[in-house]
Protein backbone atom coordinates (compact mmCIF):
# COMPACT_ATOMS: atom_id res chain seq x y z
CA UNK A 1 0.00 0.00 0.00
CA UNK A 2 1.18 3.44 -0.91
CA UNK A 3 0.15 7.44 -1.25
CA UNK A 4 1.43 9.10 -4.14
CA UNK A 5 2.34 12.77 -3.35
CA UNK A 6 1.09 15.10 -6.46
CA UNK A 7 1.09 18.32 -4.87
CA UNK A 8 1.85 20.09 -1.68
CA UNK A 9 -1.06 22.30 -1.26
CA UNK A 10 -1.29 26.03 0.42
CA UNK A 11 -1.85 26.21 3.81
CA UNK A 12 -5.30 27.76 4.81
CA UNK A 13 -3.91 31.31 5.18
CA UNK A 14 -1.92 31.08 2.33
CA UNK A 15 -5.58 30.06 0.59
CA UNK A 16 -7.37 33.36 2.22
CA UNK A 17 -4.26 35.29 1.57
CA UNK A 18 -4.43 34.40 -2.22
CA UNK A 19 -8.34 34.62 -1.76
CA UNK A 20 -9.79 36.98 0.89
CA UNK A 21 -12.79 37.94 2.23
CA UNK A 22 -13.64 41.95 1.87
CA UNK A 23 -13.35 43.84 4.66
CA UNK A 24 -16.66 45.10 4.29
CA UNK A 25 -18.33 41.43 3.68
CA UNK A 26 -16.16 40.13 7.16
CA UNK A 27 -18.23 42.88 8.51
CA UNK A 28 -21.74 41.49 7.28
CA UNK A 29 -20.53 37.59 8.12
CA UNK A 30 -19.86 39.31 11.87
CA UNK A 31 -23.58 40.80 12.00
CA UNK A 32 -24.96 37.60 10.41
CA UNK A 33 -22.79 34.82 12.87
CA UNK A 34 -24.39 36.91 16.25
CA UNK A 35 -28.00 36.70 14.33
CA UNK A 36 -27.77 33.19 14.14
CA UNK A 37 -26.24 32.93 17.07
CA UNK A 38 -28.62 34.68 19.25
CA UNK A 39 -31.56 32.37 17.89
CA UNK A 40 -29.49 29.61 19.60
CA UNK A 41 -29.11 31.12 22.54
CA UNK A 42 -32.39 32.31 22.87
CA UNK A 43 -32.10 35.82 22.81
CA UNK A 44 -33.83 35.83 19.44
CA UNK A 45 -37.26 34.19 18.65
CA UNK A 46 -36.63 34.24 15.09
CA UNK A 47 -36.75 30.67 13.40
CA UNK A 48 -33.65 29.37 11.00
CA UNK A 49 -34.31 27.83 7.60
CA UNK A 50 -31.01 26.32 6.24
CA UNK A 51 -32.06 26.16 2.68
CA UNK A 52 -30.38 25.31 -0.82
CA UNK A 53 -28.80 22.68 -2.93
CA UNK A 54 -28.10 19.14 -2.21
CA UNK A 55 -24.85 20.09 -3.78
CA UNK A 56 -23.38 23.58 -5.13
CA UNK A 57 -21.57 22.27 -8.44
CA UNK A 58 -22.13 25.46 -10.44
CA UNK A 59 -21.27 28.91 -9.24
CA UNK A 60 -23.78 30.87 -11.51
CA UNK A 61 -26.67 28.50 -10.43
CA UNK A 62 -25.93 28.73 -7.04
CA UNK A 63 -25.59 32.26 -6.67
CA UNK A 64 -28.84 32.94 -8.84
CA UNK A 65 -30.48 30.86 -6.31
CA UNK A 66 -28.78 32.84 -3.66
CA UNK A 67 -29.93 35.54 -5.05
CA UNK A 68 -33.43 34.68 -5.38
CA UNK A 69 -33.35 33.63 -1.82
CA UNK A 70 -31.82 37.11 -1.04
CA UNK A 71 -35.15 38.72 -1.90
CA UNK A 72 -37.49 36.45 0.00
CA UNK A 73 -35.32 36.79 3.23
CA UNK A 74 -36.12 40.94 3.02
CA UNK A 75 -39.56 39.96 3.19
CA UNK A 76 -39.32 37.44 6.34
CA UNK A 77 -36.46 38.99 7.94
CA UNK A 78 -38.86 39.41 11.34
CA UNK A 79 -39.16 36.08 11.75
CA UNK A 80 -37.16 34.04 9.47
CA UNK A 81 -33.44 33.83 9.38
CA UNK A 82 -32.91 32.49 5.60
CA UNK A 83 -29.37 30.52 5.62
CA UNK A 84 -28.35 29.35 2.48
CA UNK A 85 -26.85 26.05 1.67
CA UNK A 86 -23.84 25.91 -0.06
CA UNK A 87 -22.60 22.50 0.23
CA UNK A 88 -19.51 21.84 -1.66
CA UNK A 89 -18.18 18.58 0.03
CA UNK A 90 -20.21 15.60 -0.45
CA UNK A 91 -19.78 12.02 1.30
CA UNK A 92 -19.86 9.03 -1.09
CA UNK A 93 -20.77 6.27 0.97
CA UNK A 94 -19.24 3.63 -1.64
CA UNK A 95 -16.09 6.23 -2.55
CA UNK A 96 -17.49 6.94 -6.11
CA UNK A 97 -19.58 9.84 -7.55
CA UNK A 98 -19.63 13.79 -7.21
CA UNK A 99 -17.54 14.17 -4.10
CA UNK A 100 -17.69 18.39 -4.25
CA UNK A 101 -16.44 21.63 -6.25
CA UNK A 102 -13.09 21.56 -4.45
CA UNK A 103 -12.35 17.75 -6.43
CA UNK A 104 -14.35 18.55 -9.03
CA UNK A 105 -12.27 17.69 -12.32
CA UNK A 106 -11.66 20.23 -14.91
CA UNK A 107 -12.32 19.66 -18.45
CA UNK A 108 -9.07 17.47 -19.19
CA UNK A 109 -10.53 15.89 -16.25
CA UNK A 110 -8.09 16.25 -14.02
CA UNK A 111 -8.23 17.06 -10.26
CA UNK A 112 -6.41 20.01 -8.98
CA UNK A 113 -7.47 20.54 -5.30
CA UNK A 114 -5.53 24.08 -5.20
CA UNK A 115 -8.07 25.03 -8.07
CA UNK A 116 -10.69 23.80 -6.37
CA UNK A 117 -10.30 25.41 -3.07
CA UNK A 118 -10.24 28.74 -4.97
CA UNK A 119 -13.45 28.33 -6.82
CA UNK A 120 -15.30 27.24 -3.61
CA UNK A 121 -14.00 30.67 -1.88
CA UNK A 122 -14.55 32.73 -5.05
CA UNK A 123 -18.36 30.54 -5.03
CA UNK A 124 -19.13 31.63 -1.52
CA UNK A 125 -17.79 35.03 -1.63
CA UNK A 126 -19.86 35.68 -4.62
CA UNK A 127 -23.05 34.90 -3.04
CA UNK A 128 -22.30 36.87 0.43
CA UNK A 129 -20.95 39.80 -2.12
CA UNK A 130 -24.43 39.38 -4.27
CA UNK A 131 -27.19 38.53 -1.36
CA UNK A 132 -25.61 39.16 1.53
CA UNK A 133 -26.43 36.15 2.85
CA UNK A 134 -23.94 34.09 4.75
CA UNK A 135 -24.26 30.09 4.41
CA UNK A 136 -24.01 26.93 5.40
CA UNK A 137 -21.51 23.95 4.58
CA UNK A 138 -20.82 20.58 5.59
CA UNK A 139 -17.74 20.00 6.99
CA UNK A 140 -16.52 16.78 5.65
CA UNK A 141 -13.37 17.00 6.19
CA UNK A 142 -12.38 18.36 9.52
CA UNK A 143 -8.29 19.50 8.22
CA UNK A 144 -10.63 21.66 5.42
CA UNK A 145 -12.06 23.95 8.15
CA UNK A 146 -9.38 26.81 8.18
CA UNK A 147 -10.29 27.18 4.07
CA UNK A 148 -13.41 28.55 5.23
CA UNK A 149 -13.57 29.28 8.56
CA UNK A 150 -14.11 33.13 7.41
CA UNK A 151 -16.73 32.33 5.41
CA UNK A 152 -19.34 30.24 7.04
CA UNK A 153 -21.95 31.12 9.66
CA UNK A 154 -23.33 27.85 9.96
CA UNK A 155 -21.86 24.10 9.92
CA UNK A 156 -23.22 21.06 9.59
CA UNK A 157 -21.55 17.72 10.62
CA UNK A 158 -23.16 14.72 8.95
CA UNK A 159 -24.61 11.37 9.97
CA UNK A 160 -21.37 9.32 8.84
CA UNK A 161 -18.78 11.54 10.52
CA UNK A 162 -20.76 12.83 13.81
CA UNK A 163 -19.40 9.47 15.40
CA UNK A 164 -15.39 10.68 14.76
CA UNK A 165 -14.02 12.16 17.82
CA UNK A 166 -11.88 14.31 15.18
CA UNK A 167 -15.16 15.82 14.09
CA UNK A 168 -16.15 16.33 17.58
CA UNK A 169 -12.86 18.02 18.54
CA UNK A 170 -12.75 19.88 15.77
CA UNK A 171 -16.53 21.17 15.99
CA UNK A 172 -15.51 22.16 19.53
CA UNK A 173 -13.60 25.25 17.93
CA UNK A 174 -16.15 26.90 15.55
CA UNK A 175 -16.91 30.46 16.34
CA UNK A 176 -20.45 29.27 14.70
CA UNK A 177 -22.97 27.09 15.44
CA UNK A 178 -22.37 22.95 14.85
CA UNK A 179 -25.27 20.94 13.84
CA UNK A 180 -24.75 17.21 14.68
CA UNK A 181 -26.74 15.05 12.81
CA UNK A 182 -27.93 11.94 14.30
CA UNK A 183 -26.25 8.35 12.71
CA UNK A 184 -27.83 6.72 10.25
CA UNK A 185 -28.94 4.23 13.14
CA UNK A 186 -30.93 7.10 14.11
CA UNK A 187 -29.01 6.62 17.74
CA UNK A 188 -30.05 9.81 19.87
CA UNK A 189 -27.30 8.89 22.60
CA UNK A 190 -24.40 9.06 20.42
CA UNK A 191 -25.85 12.47 18.78
CA UNK A 192 -25.83 13.59 22.22
CA UNK A 193 -22.60 12.59 22.96
CA UNK A 194 -21.26 14.30 20.24
CA UNK A 195 -23.15 17.67 20.86
CA UNK A 196 -21.59 17.57 24.66
CA UNK A 197 -17.80 16.53 23.28
CA UNK A 198 -18.22 19.49 20.96
CA UNK A 199 -19.36 22.15 23.63
CA UNK A 200 -16.44 21.11 25.97
CA UNK A 201 -12.84 22.31 25.36
CA UNK A 202 -9.79 20.15 23.70
CA UNK A 203 -6.50 19.37 23.13
CA UNK A 204 -5.24 17.87 20.33
CA UNK A 205 -3.02 17.25 17.45
CA UNK A 206 -4.14 19.11 14.15
CA UNK A 207 -2.76 19.94 10.91
CA UNK A 208 0.29 19.10 12.35
CA UNK A 209 0.40 21.74 15.68
CA UNK A 210 -0.77 20.48 19.43
CA UNK A 211 -3.93 22.95 19.63
CA UNK A 212 -6.34 24.07 22.19
CA UNK A 213 -10.53 24.50 21.89
CA UNK A 214 -12.38 26.33 24.26
CA UNK A 215 -15.73 24.59 23.94
CA UNK A 216 -18.63 25.76 21.00
CA UNK A 217 -21.78 26.45 23.32
CA UNK A 218 -23.65 26.45 19.82
CA UNK A 219 -23.51 22.81 18.91
CA UNK A 220 -26.62 21.04 18.84
CA UNK A 221 -28.80 18.19 17.54
CA UNK A 222 -29.97 17.79 13.72
CA UNK A 223 -32.37 15.37 13.52
CA UNK A 224 -32.09 13.41 9.84
CA UNK A 225 -34.14 10.18 10.19
CA UNK A 226 -32.32 7.23 10.51
CA UNK A 227 -32.35 3.21 8.56
CA UNK A 228 -32.95 0.09 9.74
CA UNK A 229 -30.66 -2.90 9.11
CA UNK A 230 -33.42 -3.68 6.54
CA UNK A 231 -32.17 -0.53 4.97
CA UNK A 232 -35.86 0.92 5.66
CA UNK A 233 -35.94 4.68 6.30
CA UNK A 234 -37.23 5.72 10.34
CA UNK A 235 -38.05 9.29 10.40
CA UNK A 236 -37.81 11.07 13.71
CA UNK A 237 -39.34 14.34 13.03
CA UNK A 238 -42.51 13.19 14.28
CA UNK A 239 -44.23 15.05 17.95
CA UNK A 240 -43.22 11.77 20.21
CA UNK A 241 -39.73 11.85 18.25
CA UNK A 242 -39.07 15.77 19.39
CA UNK A 243 -40.59 15.07 23.06
CA UNK A 244 -38.00 12.58 23.57
CA UNK A 245 -35.24 14.33 22.67
CA UNK A 246 -36.38 17.30 24.79
CA UNK A 247 -36.54 14.60 27.65
CA UNK A 248 -32.86 13.35 26.70
CA UNK A 249 -31.46 16.52 26.48
CA UNK A 250 -33.31 17.92 30.16
CA UNK A 251 -31.26 14.79 31.12
CA UNK A 252 -27.77 16.01 30.68
CA UNK A 253 -25.44 18.99 31.26
CA UNK A 254 -25.97 20.16 27.67
CA UNK A 255 -26.02 24.40 27.24
CA UNK A 256 -28.25 26.06 24.56
CA UNK A 257 -30.37 22.74 24.03
CA UNK A 258 -31.61 22.97 20.45
CA UNK A 259 -32.47 20.98 17.51
CA UNK A 260 -32.78 21.87 13.91
CA UNK A 261 -34.83 19.12 11.86
CA UNK A 262 -33.61 17.87 8.69
CA UNK A 263 -37.13 17.50 6.31
CA UNK A 264 -35.35 15.81 3.39
CA UNK A 265 -32.59 12.42 3.68
CA UNK A 266 -34.19 9.83 5.88
CA UNK A 267 -37.05 11.49 7.43
CA UNK A 268 -38.82 11.72 3.48
CA UNK A 269 -37.45 9.14 2.41
CA UNK A 270 -35.74 11.11 -0.20
CA UNK A 271 -38.86 11.87 -1.47
CA UNK A 272 -38.47 15.95 -1.69
CA UNK A 273 -41.91 16.99 -2.26
CA UNK A 274 -42.40 15.51 1.32
CA UNK A 275 -40.09 17.86 2.96
CA UNK A 276 -43.17 20.34 2.52
CA UNK A 277 -45.55 18.44 4.56
CA UNK A 278 -42.95 17.32 7.03
CA UNK A 279 -41.99 20.88 7.80
CA UNK A 280 -45.49 22.10 8.36
CA UNK A 281 -45.56 19.04 10.42
CA UNK A 282 -42.82 20.37 12.56
CA UNK A 283 -44.23 23.33 12.96
CA UNK A 284 -47.72 22.43 14.40
CA UNK A 285 -46.15 20.11 16.99
CA UNK A 286 -43.60 23.36 17.66
CA UNK A 287 -46.71 25.18 18.17
CA UNK A 288 -48.53 22.59 20.25
CA UNK A 289 -45.85 22.89 22.81
CA UNK A 290 -43.98 25.89 24.78
CA UNK A 291 -41.02 23.05 25.13
CA UNK A 292 -40.73 22.16 21.68
CA UNK A 293 -41.83 25.85 20.39
CA UNK A 294 -37.93 26.75 22.97
CA UNK A 295 -36.01 23.31 21.58
CA UNK A 296 -36.48 23.36 17.83
CA UNK A 297 -35.07 26.66 16.25
CA UNK A 298 -35.19 25.45 12.79
CA UNK A 299 -35.54 23.29 9.73
CA UNK A 300 -33.33 21.66 7.35
CA UNK A 301 -34.76 21.85 2.84
CA UNK A 302 -33.07 20.90 -0.13
CA UNK A 303 -33.99 23.10 -2.70
CA UNK A 304 -32.72 24.36 -6.03
CA UNK A 305 -33.78 26.88 -9.09
CA UNK A 306 -35.82 23.48 -10.95
CA UNK A 307 -36.91 20.38 -8.52
CA UNK A 308 -35.87 16.73 -8.84
CA UNK A 309 -32.29 15.81 -9.86
CA UNK A 310 -30.50 14.83 -13.30
CA UNK A 311 -27.47 13.00 -14.04
CA UNK A 312 -24.01 14.12 -13.97
CA UNK A 313 -23.61 15.79 -17.34
CA UNK A 314 -27.56 16.72 -19.19
CA UNK A 315 -26.29 20.36 -18.27
CA UNK A 316 -30.06 21.54 -17.26
CA UNK A 317 -29.19 24.87 -15.62
CA UNK A 318 -29.71 24.96 -11.84
CA UNK A 319 -30.69 20.99 -11.46
CA UNK A 320 -29.48 18.77 -8.55
CA UNK A 321 -27.12 16.47 -9.71
CA UNK A 322 -26.95 14.61 -6.64
CA UNK A 323 -30.06 14.15 -4.71
CA UNK A 324 -33.67 15.55 -5.68
CA UNK A 325 -34.14 18.90 -4.66
CA UNK A 326 -37.72 21.04 -4.09
CA UNK A 327 -37.64 23.48 -7.03
CA UNK A 328 -38.17 27.16 -6.58
CA UNK A 329 -41.92 27.94 -7.01
CA UNK A 330 -42.53 25.29 -4.34
CA UNK A 331 -39.44 26.55 -2.47
CA UNK A 332 -40.54 30.25 -2.56
CA UNK A 333 -44.11 29.57 -1.72
CA UNK A 334 -43.31 27.24 1.42
CA UNK A 335 -40.72 30.17 2.71
CA UNK A 336 -43.73 32.38 2.90
CA UNK A 337 -45.98 29.80 4.69
CA UNK A 338 -43.17 29.23 7.37
CA UNK A 339 -42.97 32.96 8.35
CA UNK A 340 -46.54 32.59 8.67
CA UNK A 341 -46.13 29.79 10.89
CA UNK A 342 -44.05 30.04 13.37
Amino acid sequence: MSFTYIQKLPTPDEIRDEFPLPEQLAHKKAERDLEIADVFTGRSSKFLVIVGPCSADNEDAVCDYVSRLAAVNDRVKDSLILVPRIYTNKPRTTGEGYKGITSQPDPEGKTDFHAGLIAMRHMQIRAIKESGLTAADEMLYPDNWGYVADILSYVAIGARSVEDQHHRMVASGFDVPAGMKNPTSGDLTVTLNSVYAAQRPHDFSYRGYEVKTGGNPLAHVVLRGASNKHGQTIPNYHYEDLRLLKRLYDEREISNPACIVDANHSNSDKQFKEQIRIVKEVLHSRKHNEDLHAMVKGVMIESYIEEGNQKIGCGVYGKSITDPCLGWADTERLLYEIADLV
